[in-house]
């Protein structure tokens, strides 16, 4: 199972349509299992299963099909690596989401060997560790390394700032106008750096909503 840990890990997050709802996600197949999280952007899910899981499964929604559980993982991933790389396959799949209690299921409607085939993901409420594992800590990690980014190009145009006035106070002139910049002011850079921090982050918001939300189920 640690490989499914440490390959969800290395996944990056995308975009999965399910009709008028969107959720956050991202999967790692392999033949022994499969590791999936979800998110709304409120709450996480998460569910990690292994092969015999896959197998009794399979069985108890398809019995009509008999397959080694190596053949479902395959056609899972099949039908979720294009949908999370927002590829359009007609036809292929359907899938659908409700919410049982803090349970997320995502149930999906497809045919194996011209078979109806059925799956159900049954996700629980992820921990708070895997939580940060997959969501803070790379967040907090880009943030840290964007601020970085920043306090070094302060520096390089304050630099900057200084080489030109050298050159002003030794007489050399700009040949075309155009050319002339403004001293470097590092409060208003960040002011501005900011505030622009806050308009693509109500722009999310509002794609967030435009893509939809979840309608939940009530609890049964």
């Amino acid at each position: 199972m640690e490989e499914l840990e440490q390959g969800l890990l290395m996944q990056p997050w995308a975009w999965l349509q399910l009709a008028e709802n969107s959720l956050l996600a991202k999967a790692y197949i392999t033949k022994q299992g499969y590791a999936l999280l979800i998110s709304d952007l409120q709450e996480v899910w998460h569910e990690q299963v292994d092969a015999s899981v896959v197998s009794q499964r399979a069985k108890e929604l398809n019995k009509r099909l008999t397959a080694p559980p190596e053949a479902f993982l395959c056609h899972l991933d099949d039908l979720l690596r294009p949908l999370l790389k927002d590829i359009i396959c007609p036809g292929k799949a359907t899938f659908s989401c409700d919410r049982v209690a803090e349970a997320l299921i995502l149930r999906v409607r497809s045919e194996l060997s011209g078979l109806p085939f059925y799956w159900n993901f049954h996700c629980i409420l992820a921990s708070p560790s895997l939580v940060s594992q997959h969501l803070i800590c790379p967040l907090m990690g880009m943030s840290l390394a964007l601020q970085c980014q920043v306090r070094e190009l302060a520096t390089l145009l304050r630099m900057k700032d200084l080489e030109i006035q050298d050159y002003q106070e030794s007489g050399a002139t700009l040949s075309r106008d155009r050319l002339k910049t403004e001293p470097f002011e590092e409060k208003s850079f960040l002011e501005q750096f900011m505030v622009e921090i806050e308009r693509e982050e109500e722009r999310e918001r509002e794609t967030s909503m435009r893509k939809g939300h979840i309608e939940w189920l009530p609890p049964a």
